[in-house]
């Protein structure tokens, strides 16, 4: 039999405008069918009633997910008053209800409360384990799910806008593992009412926002072509925050070969000492990724080599 094709191999970062009602997962196999794509993953899960930023990892970029997700993300989202459910969106069950109805001055005094180092209960169905379950499937199978709180941080909160009594819009700027449905649950009840989400979109995840994405309609359109037109971000793109450090190529062979690096020139090791233990840095031959490293004991530890 003759072997299946495995693909291109492309490197760099797709941003994804994610349709309304489509899983993460299916999105990416969406995009790999669309550019015959060897690898890829996605970074920052959306709920399929999200829609907006998803970016998408091809090929050694998959290597840098975790670092392009650690920066803050933007979302414009819409609460329903009067009304709580399970999964605290409208895919849910009813679980609770009240009259009560916030008019613009009561949510302007509970904004202030939402901004900085919160401590947040995840919502009983989202991707988080227990016990080496996924919560939702214990939900889902009515398993009564106790996620631990943790702490997160909002860094903006505003209301756009309430189109009518039972409904207010808001844009959020948050950190790492902060559920906008969780927030839209505990700012109902700090109101004296419930609420759940009925619309979000995600604007930004770190450096990628809105303003990059291609919806999976003019991917497929373009399909293999859409690799060279501009849509193909540099695997870099997600590390901008990231010091760089150029290597000689003996130095960079040895990090290819998974080996510590102590650079030899002393204004190198000086930056290193600045930077401290635990550090990260892009490591660079030419202008060209090579891995992202780890400060320790005054040399570079590879943490992720890149095969480009």
């Amino acid at each position: 039999m003759a072997r299946r094709r495995r693909g291109v191999p492309l490197h760099g970062w797709l941003i994804l405008d994610k349709p309304l009602g489509m899983t993460s997962s299916r999105a990416v196999a969406a995009v790999r069918r669309a550019l015959d794509a060897e690898k890829a993953g996605h970074g920052g899960t959306l709920d399929p009633l999200a829609t907006g930023v998803l970016p998408i990892a091809l090929g050694e970029a998959t290597k840098t997910v975790a670092w392009a997700m650690a920066g803050r993300k933007i979302y414009r989202f819409t609460l329903r008053w009067g009304e709580a459910r399970d999964t605290d969106d409208t895919e849910g069950k009813v679980t609770a209800t009240s009259p009560v109805r916030p008019d613009a001055a009561a949510i302007a005094r509970a904004l202030p409360r939402f901004i900085g180092d919160l401590i947040q209960r995840p919502p009983a169905f989202s991707a988080l384990k227990l016990d080496g379950e996924r919560a939702y499937d214990l939900a889902r199978d009515g398993v009564a799910v106790a996620l631990t709180p943790r702490l997160v941080r909002i860094d903006a909160l505003r209301c756009l806008g309430q189109p009518d009594a039972d409904h207010a819009a808001f844009e959020a700027v948050v950190g790492k593992g902060t559920y906008i449905r969780a927030l839209g649950r505990d700012f109902g009840e700090a109101l004296g009412t419930c609420a759940h989400v009925t619309a979000l979109r995600r604007l930004a995840v770190g450096p990628f926002a809105i303003a990059d994405a291609i919806s999976l309609d003019k991917l497929a359109a373009l399909g293999h072509s859409a690799a060279a037109s501009g849509h193909l971000l540099p695997i870099e793109t997600a590390l901008d925050d990231i010091p760089a450090l150029a290597l000689t190529e003996a130095e960079a062979h040895r990090l290819r070969c998974g080996q510590t690096v102590t650079p030899l020139q002393p204004s190198d090791r000086a930056r290193i000492d600045q930077l401290g233990d635990g550090a990260t840095l892009c490591a660079t031959i030419g202008g060209k990724l090579v891995a992202l490293v780890e400060v320790a004991a005054g040399g570079l530890r590879p943490v992720r080599v890149l095969n480009l």
